[in-house]
């Protein structure tokens, strides 16, 4: 055998464990968890070897799709995090398309796995966005959300943007907003098992739109959220003095002006 293809052995080998760490996060029935330098490490090589090799996700089930058929037109309690790629116009603009369809399609399952790491629900991807959820107790499924968040900004920093750095690519950056509340589980047709199923209600709303107030590298939360998060946790974030006129939604309780709050540092 060859150098070359002990080499290529070699890589064959570290991809086929990064298929079976990814299959594992993304597993239904996976209950072990991953601590977060072996999650950055496992997101290097797949990032790795989705630029170099076309290395494509497998194992990736569709968990929130069977949850939501079994619970149609049902109302639930729950945290909504949307995550957004910052600058992928720019990079249209100055790579070559298929980089960036690996480039997004590489960010947006790495989030996915991030989520369910979590304890959380991919509801969909969005052009460049992901939009999680997370059900259950309602403390817990705060605190989940909320490290969620900071596990992302983990995984990119430390595990897609320094294999992103050997190409000479940008780095990637995203904008991350929470909100809580109730939505109701819709089905569009009466095909119980192929109707498109999703999520309607105010938290998706306004996840939305805390999300897109957020700064690069930034994770921003309703109050909704703050209120359920544990008090260890709530002293990581700071209210947001907002100016005038720039944030204008209000509480769907109280009526006044919803407060939303910045993890600081």
């Amino acid at each position: 055998m060859t150098e070359e293809d002990t080499q290529n052995k070699q890589e064959s080998e570290k991809t086929d464990q990064s298929i079976n760490v990814v299959d594992m996060l993304l597993s239904k029935n996976q209950n072990e968890t991953l601590d977060s330098e072996t999650m950055i490490l496992e997101t290097r090589k797949r990032v790795w070897g989705a630029l170099k090799k076309g290395y494509e996700y497998s194992g990736l089930i569709d968990e929130s799709d069977e949850f939501l058929r079994k619970n149609v037109f049902a109302k639930l309690d729950m945290v909504v995090l949307y995550v957004d790629l910052v600058g992928s116009t720019t990079m249209t603009l100055e790579m070559p398309a298929e980089k960036i369809a690996i480039i997004v399609s590489s960010f947006s399952q790495e989030m996915a796995a991030v989520i369910r790491q979590h304890n959380g629900y991919v509801l969909k991807f969005v052009g460049d966005a992901v939009i999680g959820y997370f059900v259950g107790d309602v403390m817990h499924a705060a605190d989940n959300a909320v490290n969620c968040a900071k596990s992302m900004i983990s995984v990119i920093q430390k595990g897609i943007n320094p294999i992103l750095d050997q190409y000479d690519y940008p780095d990637l950056m995203v904008k991350v907003g929470l909100d809580f509340g109730q939505n109701i589980v819709v089905r569009y047709g009466a095909d119980v098992e192929h109707s498109h199923v999703d999520l309607m209600g105010p938290a998706m709303n306004i996840a939305a739109k805390i999300q897109n107030m957020a700064k690069p590298n930034q994770i921003l939360i309703g109050s909704d959220v703050y209120q359920r998060l544990h008090p260890k946790t709530q002293k990581e974030f700071s209210q947001i003095v907002w100016k005038k006129g720039e944030w204008k939604y209000h509480s769907r309780i109280t009526g006044k002006i919803y407060n939303v709050y910045e993890l600081k540092g």
